[in-house]
């Protein structure tokens, strides 16, 4: 559909001189503005696996030296940047509590709630989610359907190297209180983190709940209900306990997902 863009932006991106021309940086801004309208993506799922589209993570990296430095005041607030807010939020169906800031080129679909937080370039936040208090979600994360970010969680941003996947955060997770999410760490369906955890692509992620442990690397599998822990690792300094996740359950399948959540702090005592 988009193959003659695609183009476009792979020869500009091999040749920057091409930055020159005027169709040239007309096609980088066209792709921000399908990307600000939903209608493209930094990573989708494509045949139930997540692709990374580089050629648009391209353009987004070429289009900030394009737009020159301005100042933008909202009320009594002043910003100084090279890339606009969005707008018309009313038109769009978002609810957004004040101090709340979206960059254009980010996508934020009809039904969500940002309260005082902060979405990138490039981000995707699907249907009915809830990003809270003091939450970022940084360039290119793909946040799906009905997912609750809770106070201050911290989704990190992946725009470099091109071919990196985003941090993926798929439909109806719950992530608790100053979860930190990044490196392109990514959450399968009806997860459930308690407050703190922190997942990178370095996190030991251990399955505890059952006979033995599993491990897992920059991944959560479906419904799964994680917590923090730590686990002993051998240091020429001697022994030290390290930061790691641990599975110690999952939701019920058979419930939905405000039931399930509600099951799970409950079943396993988690904190959010």
């Amino acid at each position: 559909m988009y193959s003659e863009l695609q183009k476009q932006i792979e020869e500009v991106w091999n040749n920057r001189e091409l930055l020159k021309q005027e169709g040239i940086k007309n096609s980088i801004r066209q792709v921000i503005d399908l990307l600000d309208k939903g209608k493209l993506r930094t990573a989708q799922l494509d045949d139930n696996r997540w692709k990374v589209n580089e050629w648009v993570k391209k353009a987004v990296i070429m289009y900030f030296p394009l737009q020159g430095m301005q100042t933008h005041e909202v009320g009594i607030f002043e910003y100084h940047d090279k890339i606009d807010l969005k707008h018309d939020y009313a038109g769009l169906g978002v609810r957004v509590v004040p101090n709340a800031l979206a960059r254009y080129g980010s996508y934020l679909a009809r039904g969500v709630i940002m309260m005082p937080s902060y979405v990138n370039i490039g981000a995707y936040v699907d249907e009915g989610t809830m990003v809270d208090t003091w939450t970022t979600v940084g360039s290119c994360a793909q946040i799906g359907k009905h997912v609750h970010l809770s106070g201050g969680v911290g989704i990190g941003g992946v725009l470099e190297p091109v071919q990196a996947a985003p941090v993926i955060i798929e439909d109806n997770c719950f992530i608790g209180s100053r979860c930190i999410v990044v490196e392109g760490a990514h959450i399968g369906k009806e997860a459930v983190l308690g407050a703190n955890v922190v997942i990178t692509q370095s996190t030991k992620i251990i399955d505890v709940s059952g006979s033995s442990p599993v491990e897992y690397k920059g991944y959560i599998p479906p419904r799964s209900v994680v917590i923090p822990g730590s686990y002993e690792k051998q240091f020429p300094a001697g022994k030290y306990s390290v930061s790691c996740a641990l599975i110690i359950g999952q939701r019920k399948a058979s419930t939905n997902t405000k039931t399930s959540v509600n099951d799970a702090l409950r079943e396993f005592n988690v904190s959010v």
